[in-house]
């Protein structure tokens, strides 16, 4: 396998006979800067960065960071590129970085949000640079616009992944808010997409979305959470987490979906469940990940919350492995 192909290089079946198998080393990024979480990775490889390193984009509640690493597992932290700011996806587009983004209120009123006392409300916004040091102004670049974004907790538009079809740029997004009663916070309840011809403005949501909650599915009877979208060979994989309930708590997987065109998906099969173990890093929660290609490996990085309980619990960083033959 030749060290540089690409993830869109692979077949479906490929990628859908991977088995994967948990980095040994456990989490690579763990909660830092005096928040309990480190969540949300989205990561450039070495063949698509500025310098041949491993660049790892993710957030805490103070806004999204910048790691930097050799191997992709020994990171060392950059800077905070954005305050205000949670869900990052970075894009590498002719020699140019774009870093997609929920942009949300202050520390104070998401605070207030949490107990109830004032609604939520974010957009997806970006940032663009050349050197993934410097970067431009940030702008909204999809806004509130349709009523399934809407909820009585707020207005939730998040969890942005960008996925270039053509002539097209399609941006995959969650939306609405689903309470979550065990954790005491909400989680997206919808996926959706927009589409521009613009990378950097112009989206136009579409009229419903494209996954909803189903009370019959084991691992989406409480909530959508968020999709990543990959085109290969012959078709598309989406990686999505489920919110579900099981036994008497919520629960996160990590699932494969399958799809001929990018916007009907069937389900798969579970990818990375959580493990169960008491004292575990992924004890009961499995969340938003990011699939790259490197080397003849996939690397599935992804975010773990060890419990709902919202002054116990933790989330971190780590990544499990399959290679491709």
């Amino acid at each position: 396998m030749n060290r540089t192909a690409a993830l869109s290089e692979l077949t479906v079946d490929q990628v859908r006979s991977a088995q994967f198998n948990l980095h040994p080393g456990g989490p690579v990024i763990r909660p830092f800067g005096g928040s309990p979480t480190a969540a949300d990775p989205s990561l450039l490889t070495p063949a698509e960065s500025p310098d041949g390193a491993w660049h790892l984009f993710c957030h805490n509640l103070l806004g999204v960071w910048h790691f930097v690493s050799t191997d992709g597992i020994r990171f060392r932290k950059v800077q905070k590129t954005v305050p205000r700011a949670m869900r990052p996806n970075i894009n590498s587009i002719d020699g140019r970085y774009y870093l997609y983004y929920e942009h949300t209120r202050t520390l104070a009123a998401n605070a207030l949000n949490i107990i109830n006392l004032t609604p939520w409300r974010s957009e997806i916004y970006l940032t663009e640079s050349d050197d993934l040091i410097h970067w431009s102004q940030p702008h909204c670049v999809l806004a509130h616009t349709r009523a399934y974004e809407e909820s009585e907790h707020g207005v939730s538009v998040s969890n942005p992944y960008l996925l270039k079809e053509g002539e097209i740029n399609r941006l995959y997004y969650s939306c609405g808010m689903t309470y979550i009663k065990d954790c005491g916070f909400c989680e997206p309840t919808y996926i959706s997409y927009a589409e521009s011809k613009q990378v950097n403005a112009g989206f136009i949501a579409a009229d419903m979305p494209i996954i909803s909650p189903d009370a019959q599915s084991p691992y989406l009877n409480l909530c959508a959470g968020c999709l990543k979208v990959y085109r290969l060979r012959d078709g598309y994989i989406g990686i999505q987490n489920g919110i579900y309930r099981k036994e008497s708590g919520s629960h996160s997987a990590i699932l494969m979906l399958i799809s001929d065109d990018g916007l009907d998906f069937r389900f798969e099969k579970a990818l990375i469940e959580p493990d169960g173990k008491p004292g575990s890093w992924m004890c009961q929660f499995v969340y938003a990940s990011h699939l790259v290609f490197y080397d003849g490996r996939l690397r599935l990085y992804f975010n773990a919350r060890n419990t709902a309980d919202r002054i116990r619990g933790r989330e971190c960083i780590g990544f499990a492995e399959a290679k491709i033959l």
